[in-house]
């Protein structure tokens, strides 16, 4: 902008210059003319009034005459007879000039007299001469010629040229100050919407500029105010909607993918980082095949683009050494004139789908397992029996022992599914108290401390007297009757199990460690899952579900703690609960 001012300063400028130049060399020439015109008619006018008076005059008076005139008047005086012979000079002697009758302004002089600007080589300078005849003697014709120096219409012609400049300068520096806050008022505006374009072309449609006048340049600064206003508002409508559609794609739960008709991913979200188990980002404007390693994967895409029909397919993918269940929906892109623009891929991960309903299917088999065995025990013996053992008193007795406990069995089995599944429900609530823990604890010990002697094994507890914290007391007694029991039926006679609760910062912490058989690594994971037993035998013939894990899992879930494993095969287990001292908000 600074650009186009400057040159509507020096265009102005240029032509102000132009115009004033040549408007000064046109008066100054005028002037001049009009100097030089009004001299020399003043010069004719003295030269016609000098001849009239110098015809009454004698010949021999007229050296005198000529004196007195150059006195008057400041002009040389010459007066020429009518041969041409100088009869009286003001300026030399008359006897040392030549013969003045071939001069321009003698030679032109009529009745209005002769004039001519010429050099003098009698007073060598430029004078101004005015020739005009007058009559003496017998009608006989002679010439008064005055003449003026140039110098003086020099001396003139200065002055009026610098009149001129000076005048004309100060018009032009007028003129210069006048274009200045012109140009300015012009431009001024102009700059201010180009910097606030400026802006605008970079993003930044918050620039505004002032719109004081009500012209066409108010109007065009207003216009660029409403621009920039509606520019603002669809662009943050714009980044709203980005940010919003953003957010969407990168948590939407599932894996998405773009791919362009040429092959290039142009999307992929956040979530595909964990599908893959690979920064994702580095695939944008990648072929997908070169950056998918999944061959089902890319058999599937390829499908898609052959196909340009919808796919749906489940897959399984290894990623952070898991195996994962997705179910892949991919589908074309069609355009104008049903022209494939591309295909949209998106993974749902069903892992956890496929394991609830593995669950569902174990669940279903071990329960018609654990119910089949005591059901047939008791189908067979009860068959024996009204086969005829019922008339051995023995064999009466000890059939129906083992009826006894086989319904025992199917009865504790039935009472474990049936708190496993209340606890499971979503309207399963602790009776929330303060639970006195040495109390419990001590009302446990007491409970099992027979079963442990029994087999011989020793059975110690170390708790802090006077220790409460928030929780339901009759869970907390149930958490621990499934753990310690557990311990002594996995512990052979001989062993040890050592309950430790301890107040750390703001957990307590429960400690049921044992000496038993012990648990091997890769058994961790599923230790609680319903009927899942480390020694199958030795737990089924204690007489245990397999459900005590899975139940006490879901209780310390409900008191708001977790639960921690530490074993080894064949040298012990323990288990680690941390309750929080104080109840958290749900």
């Amino acid at each position: 902008m600074k650009r186009f001012r400057t040159r509507l300063i020096f265009g102005l400028m240029a032509a102000s210059l132009f115009v004033l130049a040549s408007l000064g060399l046109i008066i100054g020439q005028l002037v001049k003319g009009f100097y030089v015109d009004q001299l020399e008619d003043r010069l004719g006018k003295e030269a016609a009034l000098s001849a009239y008076a110098l015809e009454d005059i004698p010949a021999e008076e007229w050296q005198s005459f000529s004196e007195g005139i150059k006195d008057r008047l400041d002009v040389r005086v010459t007066i020429i007879d009518q041969n041409g012979e100088v009869q009286a000079e003001t300026e030399l002697s008359p006897d040392e000039l030549e013969n003045h009758g071939d001069r321009p302004e003698i030679t032109e002089a009529e009745d209005n007299g002769g004039t001519n600007i010429r050099f003098s080589e009698t007073v060598q300078s430029e004078l101004l001469y005015f020739a005009y005849p007058f009559t003496y003697g017998e009608a006989e014709e002679g010439h008064l010629r005055l003449a003026l120096p140039v110098e003086r219409i020099d001396n003139i012609n200065k002055q009026i040229w610098l009149f001129v400049g000076i005048s004309f300068s100060i018009a032009f520096i007028l003129i210069l100050f006048l274009s200045y806050r012109i140009a300015n008022q012009l431009t001024q505006p102009i700059g201010q919407v180009t910097d606030v374009a400026n802006e605008l072309a970079r993003g930044n449609f918050k620039a505004r500029t002032y719109a004081g006048t009500k012209d066409e340049i108010g109007q065009l600064t207003r216009s660029i105010n409403v621009l920039a206003y509606n520019l603002d508002q669809i662009t943050s409508r714009y980044k709203t909607q980005q940010e919003r559609l953003e957010a969407l794609i990168d948590n939407m739960g599932s894996g998405l993918i773009f791919i362009n008709d040429r092959g290039d991913i142009t999307l992929v979200n956040q979530y595909c980082n964990s599908i893959f188990d690979t920064d994702t980002d580095k695939w944008l404007n990648e072929l997908y095949h070169e950056v998918i390693e999944d061959k089902t994967l890319v058999k599937l895409i390829q499908e898609v683009f052959l196909t340009e029909a919808k796919v749906r397919r489940q897959m399984q993918m290894n990623a952070k050494l898991q195996v994962h269940q997705y179910e892949v929906y991919g589908a074309p892109i069609i355009g104008d004139k049903e022209k494939l623009r591309g295909i949209v891929l998106v993974l749902h991960d069903i892992t956890e789908l496929k394991k609830l309903e593995q669950v569902r299917k174990d669940f279903v088999a071990n329960v018609s397992h654990e119910l089949k065995t005591p059901v047939t025990s008791l189908k067979g013996f009860t068959e024996t029996l009204l086969d005829g053992a019922m008339e051995d008193p023995d064999a009466r007795k000890q059939f129906l022992d083992i009826i006894w406990k086989e319904s025992d069995r199917l009865q504790d089995l039935i009472s474990d599914l049936l708190e496993l599944s209340r606890i499971e429900q979503e309207y399963f609530h602790l009776n929330w108290q303060d639970v006195k823990v040495d109390k419990a604890v001590y009302e446990v010990i007491e409970l099992l401390y027979p079963k442990a002697e029994e087999k011989e094994i020793s059975l110690l507890a170390d708790y802090p007297q006077g220790l409460v914290m928030p929780g339901d007391t009759a869970r907390f007694k149930q958490i621990m009757i499934n753990l310690i029991n557990n311990a002594i039926v996995y512990t052979p006679a001989g062993g040890r199990i050592n309950v430790t609760i301890t107040k750390e910062t703001d957990m307590v912490k429960l400690v049921v460690a044992d000496t038993g058989i012990g648990i091997s690594k890769d058994e961790w994971p599923r230790i609680f899952e319903r009927f899942y037993r480390v020694d199958k035998a030795r737990s089924r013939n204690s007489g245990g579900t397999g459900l005590g894990l899975a139940i006490v899992k879901h209780l310390v879930e409900a008191h708001q703690g977790h639960i921690d494993v530490e074993s080894e095969k064949d040298k012990g287990t323990t288990f680690k609960i941390f309750f929080p001292a104080e109840k958290k908000k749900d």
